[in-house]
């Protein structure tokens, strides 16, 4: 086969830094190929990435050893402009991207830049806006996009241009669960239709395999971990050892005792041959303790018949009503553009209802001012970019504090023992461009947790994590919830999240609330997975292949199989 990337004893080292993030990489990629690149964040795939689509070195300067080559050509030779020629790139962070004053007019512009006539320019625009369902968006601007709605435009923008190499960083990252499944689809058939070499950079493991790869590539610490074909790699360790979380189904045949065998096919479990593991999954799912955690009658947040709409007549949220009970970690859950953040700004103040009552403690909190909100209610951002406003960690979690005309002595108390509970104590006089995206997220959340709220919203907590920082906040949330008695409301896409660590979801889908349930009843309902944009969790489907008569028991018993297991693990 024909060979379209190839490296060769490469390295590579970043000005700023005195080690290699990437070293003695060797690697072939032909053509047609689908490879999926797997690794803990900072092991250099994002790098490697780079490097094919000239942000290495032309924007990213540094120190490079050995060759590489695209479709035969040295990079280096061609530069960035060269290479957009060749190789096309979704980038994780799509606000990045965005060009154009519409969405037609961001699609577009490769075509423009090559002078492609108009009729063939709004052909090929309407054809990719059609495949990624934004045809009726194509007169908005980027901006008054949702981040799934972002990320399914960046990829028409891609589509539209005829390259033969294209490239997606973390695809997945800001899409609800059936969306993901309809890129991930997608992706595929355009690496059919157009023998495309296709390159996914994705953490989401289980939900990027939902189609067939033909290798993944492990990288961790700069290097080639692995080089294998699914069913070998799936069969292995490695995934564990360098903080990938393994598909579910796996993970639960393994906590039955079960050796996964390559020859069973274990990259999809609806092929997966299951006959090795029946017996021993149903054993453990018998012999397994269901513990529900006790959950407090005292509510706290109390949303009561709330309707909005940004324009008269266009429904955005419609007689939503639900409680949050005191001490509770919960999720709301739903396709993009459903109405989660919305529902957020309402609970804020940010926006007021057309319709209903928000209540705080049984009282109605129409007439408190976002100012006063805030010190009940704090909201952490997807993007902790978008909230920190000061350059040094103190001063950014004590902003709060001073605006609200808090004496100097307290602030430095409160601050200080936020830290502490934070795991940032030792940072306290850092800046904050030296800490990681997961310390960033801690900065926030400090900067909520020092007004003492009873209610903390989380929009998206763990986008774009790997497992292990995914662990890591969701540990210390968890921690939060637990030690300071705070309530938790996230707001996420991640239906791994929320089986693992709530106990409650409410499901909203084109405005409307359709379940308010246990996340291991949502995630085992068909018709309510399906309306809601969620994707039916794959125990569900180890369940019924192992004859087991309540999938939801057998999910529930799964997590709590997993968290006695992480407890274990954190007094050891």
């Amino acid at each position: 086969m024909e060979t379209v990337i190839e490296f060769k004893d490469f390295s590579f080292k970043y000005r700023a830094q005195k080690e290699p993030t990437l070293h003695d990489i060797n690697l072939k990629i032909c053509k047609g190929e689908k490879v999926l690149i797997i690794g803990p964040s900072g092991s250099g795939k994002s790098t490697l990435a780079h490097c094919l689509n000239g942000l290495v070195p032309f924007a990213f300067p540094g120190d490079i050893s050995g060759d590489y080559f695209v479709n035969g050509k040295d990079p280096r030779e061609l530069g960035i402009f060269g290479l957009n020629k060749m190789v096309g790139t979704v980038l994780q962070d799509t606000d990045g991207q965005f060009i154009g004053l519409t969405v037609a007019e961001d699609i577009a512009f490769a075509l423009e830049n090559d002078m492609v006539s108009q009729k063939d320019m709004f052909r090929r625009v309407d054809m990719a806006s059609d495949q990624v369902s934004v045809k009726d968006l194509l007169h908005h601007a980027p901006q008054e996009l949702s981040g799934g709605q972002k990320q399914r435009v960046s990829m028409a923008g891609v589509m539209v241009d005829d390259v033969g190499i294209m490239m997606f960083d973390e695809p997945l990252a800001n899409l609800d669960p059936r969306t993901g499944t309809t890129a991930i689809d997608l992706i595929d058939k355009i690496q059919k239709n157009k023998d495309a070499t296709i390159i996914i950079i994705e953490h989401r493991l289980e939900d990027a395999l939902f189609r067939d790869v033909d290798r993944i590539i492990l990288i961790g610490d700069g290097t080639i971990i692995a080089d294998m074909i699914p069913d070998e790699l799936l069969s292995t360790d490695l995934l564990a050892k360098n903080g990938i979380r393994e598909p579910l189904y796996l993970s639960a045949i393994r906590h039955a005792g079960g050796i996964i065998d390559p020859k069973t096919h274990p990259q999809h479990i609806e092929n997966m041959d299951i006959s090795p593991y029946r017996d021993d999954v149903r054993t453990w799912f018998e012999q397994v303790k269901l513990d529900k955690p006790k959950v407090s009658d005292d509510v706290v947040l109390d949303i009561d018949k709330i309707g909005f709409s940004y324009v008269p007549g266009e429904k955005v949220l419609d007689n939503i009503s639900f409680s949050v009970h005191r001490g509770e970690m919960m999720s709301i859950v739903g396709k993009n553009g459903a109405g989660k953040s919305t529902l957020s700004a309402l609970i804020c103040g940010f926006i007021k209802p057309d319709s209903g009552v928000i209540r705080l403690n049984g009282s109605d909190i129409s007439s408190l001012s976002i100012k006063e909100r805030g010190e009940k209610i704090g909201l952490v951002m997807q993007n902790p970019n978008q909230m920190i406003s000061k350059p040094m960690i103190f001063d950014e979690v004590a902003l709060g504090l001073k605006v609200r005309g808090i004496p100097d002595e307290e602030i430095k108390d409160r601050v200080l023992e936020t830290l502490k509970i934070c795991g940032l104590y030792e940072f306290r006089n850092w800046p904050i461009s030296a800490l990681s995206f997961g310390q960033k997220k801690r900065v926030t959340i400090a900067s909520i947790l020092v007004m003492n709220p009873e209610i903390i919203i989380l929009d998206e907590p763990t986008a774009g994590q790997d497992y292990r920082h995914y662990t890591d906040i969701m540990e210390f949330l968890k921690m939060i919830n637990t030690d300071q008695k705070i309530t938790i409301i996230m707001i996420t896409h991640d239906m791994h999240l929320m089986l693992e660590y709530t106990n409650r979801a409410v499901v909203i889908a084109d405005g409307h609330m359709l379940s308010d349930a246990s996340p291991a009843d949502i995630l085992t309902d068909e018709e309510t997975a399906k309306k809601a944009y969620l994707k039916k969790t794959s125990l569900y489907d180890l369940a019924r292949k192992c004859d087991i008569d309540d999938p939801s028991e057998f999910a529930e018993r799964f997590i709590s199989f997993e968290r006695a297991s992480r407890k274990t693990e954190q007094t050891l």
